[in-house]
């Protein structure tokens, strides 16, 4: 039920890259890839399990489960909305999850301007209000009074319920706090007003709040409540840790970055030149060079695979990855490590005018991330530099 960087996940691999865990692709809508995490069955079977026990009548079970995956379809269409508002101002949607909290569209990127985070982020609930209008306008097309009664999973008044989760949907996803929409409306109203990590920092704060009273509220009466506390209090913490490293990625080229000092192989070279690199220094993963361009890398996990299998006499050209994009050294560095994300990988030539000129890597730009944070605490001292941190 929200949007998200793709950096967002519960999973992190060697390339530094996220990716959801235990998700399978149970199909794609407008090129875009649906997956339901394993947890969501979890939440079937609850469900199944509940009616079953209220009446032990597996009709009324299995309605109650219909049910429920009729409540994820419309936020499928939640999502949609998100990704395809995201997709008119230039930003590609890499899929979305289905989890038991809801939906999670991975964005490629959040957008640069206010406003247009502010129309993305309102989509998705505005989906939810067109729902809920067009089940109560077929209603009294039937004949009926909507009725907006509790939730009943035994199946009776159906299409009322479904019109009042949709609008439970709107109210719950417009709470201003990370990473529901709301949190994100905020920031862009703000953001309208004030740079851009004050923004972000505000309304972190803000739903670290409601987060609190989320928790209080669960510890005096419903358990469930807690986990929604615990989701919005690191869903805050998150954005505001994004916030920081895109001020830090801001207006930085990827020459004041990447490496100058490393080396290359041939593509005629074997793989016993590559394994004397790789003992002799630092590096791990090496472009694979013809004249002054880059054809692709040799990665070291490719390194080890082709010695198994081939023996150290393969040639670099059979062993290396040829799809490996190329960065310009005067990209802009939060926009260069998109390249990660596409590629999956851990190392990216860069080059200029079409001359390998350096390597950006996730470890270096980790590493200079890090020099900023201490330059930062050094310029505005340890308790302004502080303040900057949730």
């Amino acid at each position: 039920m929200g949007l998200v960087r793709s950096r967002r996940s519960n999973a992190k691999n060697r390339d530094g890259i996220f990716q959801m865990r235990w998700s399978w692709k149970i199909g794609q809508v407008a090129g875009i890839g649906l997956y339901v995490h394993a947890t969501f069955w979890l939440l079937i079977a609850f469900v199944l399990y509940i009616s079953w026990a209220h009446g032990h009548n597996l009709a009324a079970a299995l309605v109650g489960a219909f049910f429920v995956i009729v409540i994820f379809g419309c936020i499928v269409l939640h999502e949609l909305g998100h990704a395809l508002t995201a997709r008119t101002f230039g930003i590609k949607t890499r899929d979305i999850t289905l989890l038991p909290i809801g939906g999670l569209a991975r964005l490629e990127r959040m957008p640069d301007k206010p406003i247009q985070e502010l129309w993305v982020a309102l989509a998705g609930p505005a989906v939810n209000v067109v729902i809920a209008i067009g089940l109560f306008v077929l209603l009294l097309a039937m004949g009926r009074t909507p009725q907006f009664s509790l939730i009943d999973l035994s199946g009776s008044h159906f299409l009322d319920q479904l019109m009042v989760v949709n609008l439970w949907l709107v109210a719950f996803n417009l709470l201003p706090a990370f990473p529901m929409d709301g949190g994100r409306v905020l920031r862009a109203l703000l953001g309208m007003r004030m740079e851009y990590t004050r923004a972000t920092h505000i309304a972190a704060r803000v739903g670290q709040g409601m987060a609190f009273l989320f928790g209080l509220a669960g510890l005096l009466g419903d358990p469930f409540l807690l986990f929604i506390a615990l989701f919005v209090w690191m869903g805050a913490e998150q954005e505001a840790s994004m916030a920081q490293i895109h001020t830090s990625m801001g207006n930085i080229p990827v020459q004041h970055v990447m490496l100058t000092d490393f080396r290359s192989l041939q593509p005629d070279d074997t793989l016993a030149v590559a394994v004397e690199h790789l003992l002799a220094g630092w590096q791990h993963d090496f472009p694979v060079v013809f004249g002054h361009h880059a054809l692709g890398v040799l990665q070291r996990e490719d390194l080890m695979r082709m010695l198994t299998q081939g023996g150290s006499d393969t040639r670099v050209r059979d062993a290396m990855r040829r799809d490996i994009p190329i960065a310009d050294s005067h990209d802009m560095l939060e926009d260069a490590l998109r390249l990660f994300h596409e590629c999956k990988c851990h190392t990216v030539p860069v080059e200029h005018d079409g001359r390998l000129v350096g390597l950006l890597t996730m470890d270096n730009v980790g590493e200079f991330l890090m020099i900023q944070a201490a330059i930062n605490r050094r310029r505005l001292g340890p308790g302004r530099a502080g303040a900057t941190h949730l």
